[in-house]
């Protein structure tokens, strides 16, 4: 296979890969046996757009079409890398068998896995199928009627199924292939193996999940809803099951614990039941508006509204002058500010994109970093008591309801309420009420935002102008607690394994989906050694 790196072809060109490829290897169409797109992305800069391309080449005569050329953008792949060798079918079986409990990312990934050696695993969800969860989503905000076990937080798919479906993550893990095929196979979009940024979107979430779950089923595995862990059994210092709504027990020798951010209860019942958890760092803030085509302008010039081009994004930071982070979260192209709660009376919002990302408004969490110093405490669950605080003041000062309190920028950095919305109309659901937002945080984090605004409006000209909308309050960036492991990723107790992003060791849908599957492939592995 042949490398090619840095195709660049102009948005004013006619797009044909094929052509480009021929002229860059200097071959005809009948020496081009395939090629894969590795990586797409745009350039922006120069004022003009561009889009590049990695693609893999095979060709007719690979040493005679390389031979005198200039091999800056061209590789010669000689040796392929090897497929890591996943386990596919145990020889063996688990004596009893594995539980998941938590259908994110993270469980979804640890159970399909689990399932696919043969092991059958039961995968534990407190929350309702994503059909149920949909209409009793849409519900809450359409009426503000709240489930506590069925929400943007809890249910098949985990928080992940309402937001924007981001796929991009740090981690270097080849898993992150593996991961990003089995979401295709399930049902989202073949561009998200090459794209850049790629992501999936609400609604296709929901598709994805449901066929992850059928699949899991059809490979021997059970997925079972309105199933809360309420309890552990624990047998000298070594898991012997769960027990489920305070009532049934399953039996299993092997659980992973692959919780949400939002699973404060359970938390609290780990941390009775001697399981190790110490505090993290996370960030708090609000959520910020804008309209989608003044972002599209900003990043695409006179090229905002050409078909080729999805809904402009953003990624921007700010270092305050008090040491704190400031920076852009989960940022949603084309999409909407939606309510988030998961408990009575204390009030959370995120950020949702559908795949087409063709909403008026874009929005991103506008967070700052705070810290364990912060939560005035050493308990553990200091940081969980520290978001409820929050969440509670923007609660009753949205009108105890769910409504959020919404600010407009130029009013939030003047300290004033707003009276009158300008271009901007807020999204968030169930609704909104005019409130001055320094009541909802900490002052901090206010003051880190105030001072941080016109500076991450000199990096993307019109984030701070003053009719875009900043709703409060954005609380669950990441989970407040760590649920301490060992190198074999079991916590103190044996047979217990902490995974994801709300037992602390992931960021995202990818990080969360690999660290299950690592997991679940650790498993299967002790079992064939043992």
């Amino acid at each position: 296979m042949i490398r090619i790196s840095n195709i660049k072809i102009n948005i004013e060109k006619k797009q044909d890969l094929e052509k480009e490829i021929l002229r860059y290897l200097k071959i005809s169409k009948e020496d081009l046996l395939s090629y894969t797109i590795e990586k797409k992305s745009i350039d922006a800069r120069k004022n003009t757009i561009s889009f590049i391309y990695r693609v893999s080449v095979a060709v007719k005569n690979e040493k005679k079409v390389l031979q005198g050329k200039n091999l800056k953008n061209l590789e010669w792949i000689k040796n392929p890398e090897k497929k890591r060798v996943v386990p596919k079918k145990s020889p063996k079986t688990f004596r009893k068998a594995p539980i998941v409990v938590g259908s994110g990312p993270a469980g979804l990934l640890a159970a399909l896995t689990l399932a696919k050696s043969g092991a059958r695993p039961i995968l534990l969800e407190r929350g309702r199928p994503v059909e149920e969860r949909s209409r009793e989503v849409y519900d809450f905000w359409e009426k503000g009627i709240l489930k506590v076990n069925s929400n943007v937080q809890f249910g098949e798919g985990g928080a992940g199924t309402f937001s924007d479906g981001k796929l991009t993550t740090q981690i270097k893990d080849p898993r992150c292939q593996t991961v990003l095929k089995t979401l295709i196979d399930a049902g989202a979009p073949l561009e998200i193996a090459y794209l850049n940024k790629p992501h999936v979107g609400t609604d296709i979430l929901e598709v994805v999940v449901k066929n992850l779950r059928e699949r899991i089923n059809a490979l021997g595995g059970k997925v079972l809803f309105s199933h809360q862990v309420t309890d552990l059994i624990i047998e000298k210092e070594r898991i012997r099951g769960v027990v489920v709504n305070e009532q049934e027990e399953i039996l299993s020798d092997h659980v992973i614990l692959a919780l949400g951010h939002s699973a404060r209860d359970t938390f609290l019942m780990l941390h009775e039941k001697g399981v190790d958890l110490e505090q993290k760092p996370f960030s708090l803030g609000l959520r910020i508006e804008h309209l989608q085509e003044k972002i599209d302008k900003v990043q695409y010039g006179k090229y905002y509204n050409h078909p080729r081009l999805k809904a402009g994004d953003y990624k921007l930071s700010y270092r305050g002058k008090n040491g704190r982070g400031l920076y852009t979260f989960c940022m949603c192209p084309g999409g909407e500010v939606i309510g988030a709660s998961s408990e009575k009376n204390r009030l959370v919002t995120n950020g949702m994109s559908r795949y087409k990302r063709d909403e008026r408004n874009a929005n991103s969490a506008l967070l700052v970093s705070v810290y364990p110093k912060d939560f005035e405490s050493d308990h553990p669950l200091a940081g969980v008591a520290y978001q409820r605080k929050w969440e509670e003041k923007a609660f009753c000062l949205g009108g105890g309801n769910y409504h959020a309190p919404v600010q407009r920028v130029e009013d939030f950095l003047k300290g004033r309420k707003t009276k009158e919305l300008g271009e901007v109309i807020p999204s968030y659901k169930p609704g909104y009420t005019f409130e001055d937002l320094e009541a909802t945080l900490p002052s901090y984090v206010t003051e880190t935002m105030k001072e941080g605004l016109p500076q991450l409006d000199r990096k993307l000209k019109g984030f701070g102008y003053g009719d875009a909308i900043l709703t409060g309050v954005e609380t669950r960036s990441s989970s407040p607690i760590r649920i301490l492991r060992k190198e074999n990723y079991e916590s103190r107790i044996e047979g217990l394994y902490p995974a994801g992003e709300g037992a602390g060791y992931a960021g995202g849908i990818i990080s969360a989906a690999v660290d299950g599957l690592k997991i679940a492939e650790d498993l299967i592995l002790k079992l064939q050694e043992s």
